[in-house]
């Protein structure tokens, strides 16, 4: 008996090795990626932020500056930076604020309900970015179905094209499902009868929700947070499109630098530099997220 037990330990052993030599090597396909894609680009643009432009032979002269990070202070940049730092916390608040009750009601349907609700999310989300980006220029033109609707209220035209106010819109347009959809994955989790025995000691709704509710989808929310605001920070497309080149974000200077002026050391510094500051407000939100804890 001993000695079948024994023979079953080691056949189980020898099975979780099998298992675990199995799922290295299926990791080795995405490291190699990761190192070919993203590792060794962070790395050369790195090197490249420490460089100087040679405007003699347009070449790049790696002598190890830091005059280019230095740059990155002057007031014009720093402007920016706090408005792209506002636009990215404007969005991304917004999406939040509209995603969750969006994704509880989701969430609270039947099964088939939820999926015809989830599609009713996605599927325009199936078109061209562009074109979509596009559409919002025509919705809030002056003359514009917006602008005519807020003249026939109001009579004042709304001026709302290449403003900073027409970026927050398109891009809280378009990174509303990537809120939606992580928050309804942990809202539909929780198990149901949990708001009944909520409700049974006592809980009004307010409470359930403070209680119940969003602890058990904070998960989602932080997902949705991060998701939406790394985009956002440094959102080129939309701001190029909807701010008509009037209002810039750092990924609008950033391509400038690579593109218009052939500056690739500045260009690699702003892209590192931002790439340092979402470091830095992921682990600030990692850190605060214990003391989020409902009391």
């Amino acid at each position: 008996m001993q000695a079948a037990t024994a023979l079953r330990g080691r056949k189980a052993d020898s099975g979780q090795t099998t298992g675990r030599r199995l799922g290295h090597l299926l990791l080795v396909p995405t490291a190699l990626w990761t190192v070919a894609f993203f590792l060794i680009p962070l790395i050369l643009i790195t090197v490249f932020s420490f460089g100087t432009e040679n405007l003699i032979t347009f070449n790049v002269d790696f002598g190890w500056t830091v005059s280019n990070y230095a740059a990155f202070g002057s007031a014009l940049y720093v402007s920016t930076l706090l408005r792209s730092l506002a636009l990215s916390l404007g969005t991304t608040a917004a999406c939040a604020l509209l995603g969750f009750p969006l994704a509880f009601f989701i969430s609270r349907q039947r099964p088939r309900a939820q999926r015809a609700l989830l599609a009713c999310v996605i599927v325009p989300f199936w078109t061209s970015f562009l074109v979509r980006t596009y559409s919002w220029v025509n919705l809030l033109q002056t003359d514009g179905p917006i602008d005519r609707l807020a003249f026939g209220i109001t009579g004042h035209h709304l001026q709302i094209l290449y403003s900073p106010a027409s970026i927050a819109i398109g891009m809280t347009y378009s990174y509303l499902p990537l809120m939606v959809l992580p928050i309804y994955v942990a809202l539909e989790r929780i198990n149901p009868d949990l708001y009944a025995a909520a409700a049974d000691l006592g809980a009004r709704p307010w409470r359930q929700f403070r209680r119940v509710v969003f602890p058990l989808a904070r998960p989602g929310l932080i997902a949705g947070i991060i998701i939406v605001g790394v985009p956002a920070m440094g959102e080129y497309v939309i701001p190029e499109i909807l701010g008509g080149g009037k209002t810039l974000m750092v990924g609008n200077i950033i391509v400038g630098q690579y593109l218009d002026v052939g500056d690739y050391p500045f260009g690699s510094a702003l892209a590192v530099s931002l790439m340092v500051i979402l470091l830095a407000m992921l682990f600030a939100l990692r850190r605060v997220q214990p003391a989020v804890e409902p009391r």
